[in-house]
């Protein structure tokens, strides 16, 4: 099953303080804040979350469909992406706009201090779903990740007019939208991606309880950190797939993508939950070993070997569908 990938495309600016965020706010003075960290790395990356999750599907084979807004800066980008297996005919690049910047500083505890420039991300409404969504290879599921609201909204509703499945994953967007916005975009989801923080969140703008959010997707895949991952699907026990131990990250930035590409690699193969979940959380840890979120390799026996470490022999056997047998 192809998939469409929608969302931004960014260039991450990741930076590294060799200290701690919280010794350097001083609880009486919150409201007069004005910091400076002195970093000891700068790395420049390519980013973007619909572009981090296309690129891990690219490394599956998959060539997936990306769908977004990038600015005149974006050729270099586009080879990048194209030369790992991904379909960048759904770009619009705009006249005027640079690409999006994602920067980030990271203290020693692996805290983190963002800023997020939209750049041509604000043209993403004016992408038309219908005209790509086309053809023999017309994708089986569309992923609508973090974007400008309008678009991810449009092309949430483009879905539904199409009857083409959609996965929800409105992620760090959640804190820009109201609870009427949340339900269109979560209503009627194949699959719903959140954290732990992200889901207590759309239940508290939706005003939904976990059931209400059950019964509108077919899944809820909840990423809980070092913690693994949760399914949960209304009427059936809770699945939880613990992560890949023993794993010191290098860059926090990109785990979840590398998860969502892992797992939708695997379903788009008819690959069971439990092993699917496991495939990303293995793809999620390669990708945490790495500074950027491009910065790994998907590599197929690797990820079956590391398979079959976290959770014993013969795990990898039902990924041979997305992985390949075992040599």
């Amino acid at each position: 099953m192809r998939i469409a990938v929608t969302g931004s495309i960014a260039t991450d600016h990741l930076m590294v303080f060799p200290g701690r965020f919280e010794d350097q706010l001083l609880p009486d003075q919150l409201a007069h804040v004005s910091l400076s960290f002195l970093v000891d790395r700068l790395e420049v990356r390519w980013g973007g979350v619909a572009a981090n999750i296309a690129f891990g599907l690219g490394g599956f084979g998959l060539s997936p469909l990306l769908v977004g807004a990038a600015g005149t800066d974006f050729a270099e980008y586009a080879v990048w992406l194209k030369e790992h297996g991904v379909d960048t005919g759904g770009v619009r690049v705009s006249a005027e706009r640079q690409t999006a910047r994602f920067m980030c500083i990271t203290d020693e505890d692996d805290n983190q201090i963002a800023a997020f420039y939209a750049g041509a991300m604000a043209e993403a409404y004016d992408i038309e779903l219908r005209t790509l969504l086309t053809g023999a290879d017309r994708p089986g599921l569309v992923l609508i990740s973090p974007d400008d609201p309008s678009a991810m909204l449009r092309h949430t509703a483009e879905c539904r007019s199409l009857g083409i499945p959609f996965a929800a994953d409105p992620s760090q967007q959640l804190a820009r939208l109201d609870g009427g916005q949340v339900r269109d975009l979560v209503d009627g989801a194949t699959w719903l991606f959140t954290n732990e923080y992200e889901a207590a969140l759309l239940m508290e703008h939706t005003g939904w309880s976990k059931g209400d959010v059950l019964a509108t997707v077919g899944g809820w895949i909840t990423t809980l950190g070092s913690q693994g991952v949760r399914i949960e699907r209304s009427g059936q026990p809770a699945l939880t797939v613990p992560a890949v131990p023993g794993i010191e990250p290098a860059d926090p930035t990109g785990g979840g993508d590398a998860f969502r590409a892992g797992f939708l690699a695997a379903v788009s193969h008819d690959v069971p939950l439990e092993p699917a979940a496991r495939l990303g959380c293995a793809l999620a840890s390669v990708a945490l070993g790495a500074v950027g979120s491009q910065a790994h390799e998907v590599d197929p026996g690797q990820l079956a070997a590391l398979v079959e470490r976290a959770y014993g022999p013969g795990a990898a056997e039902p990924l041979a569908p997305v992985l390949g047998e075992p040599s």
